[in-house]
């Protein structure tokens, strides 16, 4: 064991950077974009499982790569094989920060290329910053390469979007209560109550049946519409539709337990949505802003 591995210690790391940050910004913002390959280690979002969903700039760092970390069967072995065949792979299932940190530093200061790849978008449930930070301590760089997340591989398997005109003006990213997430942290049914939000629950499969009693018995709609995606984007795509009343029941009948997006709300539908602004009255009137921009 080397005498970085005897001494890292990622919370005290954690604690330090946050820190070091708390009351200035850290000189690289404003002098890269999301885009552009730095210096150091990049956590790249490896997309939600087909390979052809992994960025451009992704590729490219993963296809240079002389170690692969990489986040176990949440990230297709077919997009491994494709573009990293040549680097050596670890799986960080089972490793703690104690271990990863260590393991990656010791690799980029050898003068190799290290990729950490993150399955869908490292911001979003990805636990990646602490991984970045305990490195940064360390006085390894690192940096976020975007990924697509579930949410909207889910949607387009769909064919509908996330925010539709006079249905849904929002979206919400949550996952439910359980082992990481007290009752008391759980804001699902505060956000099916609003009526105009498409919620998305990760790493809530599990749970999906419970969550779902608890909306009941808290007198959402039994009607509400309810969407699960199991392995977006993956050759065993499966789509489950449904209702609040029903989507439990019709899960666990087939019998998944994770790697699961929910999308709650009328959007999943893709009904009783209106004509936006932006192609009606806000086109005829020759805005200048560009397209996107306009409100629907």
């Amino acid at each position: 064991m080397s005498d970085r591995a005897k001494t890292n210690n990622p919370q005290e790391a954690i604690n330090s950077e946050s820190t070091r940050w708390a009351d200035k910004r850290d000189p690289r913002i404003g002098e890269y974009t999301a885009g552009e390959i730095q210096d150091g280690i990049p956590f790249v979002g490896a997309g939600p499982g087909d390979p052809g969903l992994l960025t451009v700039t992704g590729r490219e760092l993963i296809e240079a790569a002389d170690l692969v970390v990489h986040a176990g069967s949440l990230v297709n072995s077919e997009l491994l094989d494709a573009y990293c065949a040549d680097a050596e792979r670890v799986n960080s299932v089972g490793k703690d920060l104690e271990e990863l940190v260590p393991l990656m530093a010791e690799a980029h200061e050898g003068g190799r290329a290290v990729v950490r790849l993150h399955s869908g978008d490292p911001a979003i449930y990805g636990a990646a910053l602490e991984q970045m930070d305990a490195l940064e301590h360390e006085g390894v760089p690192t940096y976020l390469v975007p990924g697509v997340t579930s949410a909207f591989a889910a949607s387009a398997t769909l064919r509908t979007q996330l925010t539709l005109n006079g249905v849904a003006n929002h979206v919400a990213f949550t996952r439910p209560q359980g082992k990481t997430l007290d009752p008391d942290e759980d804001h699902i049914g505060e956000f099916v109550e609003m009526g105009d939000v498409t919620t998305c629950l990760y790493l809530g499969t599990h749970a999906v049946a419970a969550t779902m009693d608890r909306l009941l018995e808290a007198g959402h709609d039994p009607e509400t519409s309810v969407a699960v995606v199991y392995h977006a984007s993956w050759p065993d795509e499966d789509v489950l539709t449904g209702t609040i009343a029903t989507i439990g029941e019709q899960l666990e009948e087939a019998g998944y337990r994770a790697s699961a997006m929910v999308v709650i709300g009328d959007a999943a539908r893709k009904v009783g949505y209106e004509r936006s602004y932006l192609y009606g009255d806000w086109a005829n009137r020759g805005g200048e802003s560009t397209e996107g921009e306009a409100d629907d």
